[in-house]
Parts: C-alpha cells; sequence; structure tokens
C-alpha cells in the first residue's frame, strides 16, 4: 500500500480482514513474515515500541466509536494529546481544528458524546483519530452502526481526509457500496488476497506468483 491511497479491503465475517487491520495496525502481531512500515520490518518491535508507533503514526475509527460516554466532546478529542504529554491550551486548539475538518459544528463541542447521534458521535471518532496527526487511519466497518444516509456523509468524509488532508486510509468493509468510495479494493476470503481491483480495472491476485515489495506504506 502506498502513501496516500484510500484502499478498502473487503470480504464476508470470518474472511479475516478485521485480523489484517490489527495486524497492519499493530494491535496484534504475525506469527510468521514480515511487515515493513516506512521502510522498517515491525513485525519483531517490542510492545512498547509498537505502541510508540501507533501513537504517532497511526488513528482509529471503530464502528461502535470507542467514545467516552460521560465527557464532552472536546475531551474526548483531546484524551490522545493527554497521553502525548501536550499542554491544555495546544489540545484544545488542535481539537478545535480536527472537528471542524470532521463537519462537527462548534455548538456540540461541550455536549457529552452520549448525547450524539450516530452519526455525530462517529465525526467525534475521526477527528480524535485525527489529533495526532497520524499519516494512516483504520477504519473498522465505520458505517456499520449507521443508516444509509449518515453512512454517506461518513464516507465522504473520509474521501475528503484523503484528497485533500493526503492521509492514507485503510478501510474495513464487508458492503460492497462503502468499499466504492476507496480508490482501490483488495478482497480477502479464508485468510487469502483473491483480488485487488483499483480505478474500476480487476486483477485477480495469487499470493504465490505476485511480490509486493514495491508496494509499502
Amino acid at each position: 500500500m502506498r502513501k496516500g491511497e484510500f484502499v478498502a479491503i473487503i470480504g464476508p465475517s470470518g474472511s479475516g480482514k478485521s485480523t489484517l487491520m490489527h495486524i497492519l495496525g499493530m494491535l496484534d502481531t504475525p506469527t510468521a513474515g514480515d511487515y515493513f512500515l516506512d521502510g522498517k520490518n515491525v513485525a519483531k518491535y517490542s510492545d512498547d515500541e509498537l505502541a510508540e508507533i501507533r501513537k504517532n503514526k497511526i488513528g482509529f475509527v471503530f464502528q461502535s466509536f470507542n467514545l467516552l460516554p460521560r465527557t464532552t466532546v472536546l475531551n474526548n478529542v483531546c484524551l490522545p494529546l493527554v497521553y502525548a504529554g501536550v499542554g491544555k491550551a495546544e489540545r484544545e486548539n488542535r481539537a478545535r481544528e480536527v472537528l471542524f475538518h470532521a463537519g462537527l459544528e462548534e455548538k456540540h463541542y461541550q455536549h457529552h458524546t452520549n448525547q450524539l447521534s450516530g452519526g455525530q458521535m462517529q465525526r467525534v471518532a475521526i477527528a480524535r483519530a485525527l489529533v495526532n496527526d497520524p499519516s494512516i487511519i483504520f477504519a473498522d466497518e465505520p458505517t456499520g452502526n449507521l443508516d444509509t444516509k449518515t453512512g454517506q456523509i461518513v464516507m465522504e468524509t473520509f474521501r475528503e481526509l484523503n484528497r485533500k488532508q493526503g492521509h492514507t486510509i485503510i478501510l474495513i468493509t464487508h458492503e460492497h457500496d462503502v468499499a466504492e468510495y476507496a480508490d482501490r479494493v483488495i478482497t480477502v476470503r479464508d485468510g487469502q488476497i483473491v483480488g485487488d481491483e483499483q480505478n474500476g480495472r480487476k486483477a485477480v491476485v495469487a499470493l504465490k506468483t505476485k511480490r509486493f515489495d514495491n508496494e509499502k506504506i
């Protein structure tokens, strides 16, 4: 995967797509093989080393939002910066900036997240993923708990972040209409990559014959 790509990984339940995302996002470590990120093999890194990379390079957006319910929108988005040791004034300025880019109106910033709609909560989750200015955003079924119209709005937000802000986005989904927002679609079935489609041109990938040495994040 190249820097700046918008990639969807699609497959049915149990196909291995979430496991793949957990490995790519360094939440899990592979049992075999190599994983190169920015030219470095991170497959054998320690937990502390992986945590440092996640803190600086990666943002996560989950289907269930994973927000603190009795905490304000602004403080939810500030939380990663607390762990990064950023001062309060800078935390709040950066949080307001990413909330604006995520499309949430300022009148909601002091609301608790349990007072928001599903679409608004997902925008807060997107802003939280952006606040450390990561180079890669992983989105795991980000429209799974949203109605169709709200899901479309959220996906337009991801597309805008990719095209205007330049973030690499790796999207996990089982819905083909959601995957269509990406520039490239990788299909996974039974733990194997069985398809790779870009710009509408489908190329079936055989793992035993194709290498990806030049396609690195």
